[in-house]
């Protein structure tokens, strides 16, 4: 239990600090604290991160912060998708599962080294180019088809990654709205949070349509430990510089990759 207690603060902090990216974590954690595999690990990280998630898109909601226009149709779509990546992950096997996991957090790490300063000052002078442009009047995207069909895809990418790899998708989210919109970074971590609850949400009934198996006991404890964690995050963040913190989680990252690359070889 207390394993279970510490490793949910320290997810929990770290989907503070990061906005929603230390939800990736959260099934290496468990895979590696509790002995689980992939496949148990996954509906447990689920209700934890979607739980944390929902705290903080309450926080972006009070603070006017949620497109929760673009939150609910990234849902609505995304949520099916939780199906067809469930689908997949159980004719996997665990060494395949682990090495994929692998993989999509040192592509995580990688955007997020390259991802410097000097790219955030040019996105800054690049917003007049990406499609999802918000309305100078209003504040709010004008819904052309082009905005329903680059928000539905980002729903069904999400819902699809958190099937397969039971994550909250903030991986995904989070870098395609800043590429592709001109959402303010607050913005975009509210909303993110808040596709990730709802998404997280279906992706949980989903594991248990299938027959998952659910230990009440240590989920509880784990989501209520995150959801203190991503409170103390959250609060950290005011005082950490948002550069320091995207370098050191990618670094974290990369180093449990490693790890995961080396238990899924172990297992040939």
């Amino acid at each position: 239990m207390t394993v279970s207690l510490l490793l949910g603060i320290f997810i929990g902090a770290l989907l503070g600090l990061t906005g929603a990216g230390g939800g990736i974590l959260a099934v290496p954690a468990l895979v590696a604290g509790m002995g689980w595999s992939m496949q148990q690990a996954a509906p447990v990280a689920l209700i934890a991160v979607s739980g944390s998630a929902a705290i903080g898109a309450l926080e972006g909601f009070r603070r006017k912060l949620v497109r929760y226009r673009a939150a609910l149709w990234m849902a609505t779509i995304g949520v099916p998708f939780t199906s067809a990546g469930a689908a997949v992950a159980r004719n996997m096997s665990q060494r395949w599962l682990m090495g994929l996991f692998a993989l999509v957090m040192l592509f995580v790490a990688f955007r997020l080294f390259r991802h410097g300063r000097a790219d955030e000052a040019h996105e800054n002078t690049a917003q007049v180019h990406k499609p999802g442009k918000l309305n100078p009047e209003t504040g709010r995207f004008d819904w052309t088809g082009s905005i329903f069909l680059l928000v539905g895809a980002i729903g069904a990418t999400t819902g699809f990654m958190t099937g397969l790899l039971g994550v909250g998708g903030g991986f995904v989210i989070v870098p395609l709205l800043r590429r592709y919109t001109n959402v303010p970074m607050h913005g975009i971590v509210a909303t993110s949070l808040c596709v990730i609850a709802l998404v997280g949400a279906g992706g949980v009934v989903t594991a248990l349509m299938h027959g998952a198996v659910l230990p009440l006991q240590i989920c509880l404890l784990f989501s209520a430990a995150t959801g203190i964690g991503m409170i103390i995050g959250r609060f950290l963040s005011s005082y950490l510089s948002p550069y320091k913190i995207q370098q050191g989680f990618a670094t974290v990252l990369v180093g449990v990759a490693l790890l995961l690359l080396t238990k899924a070889t172990s297992l040939i």
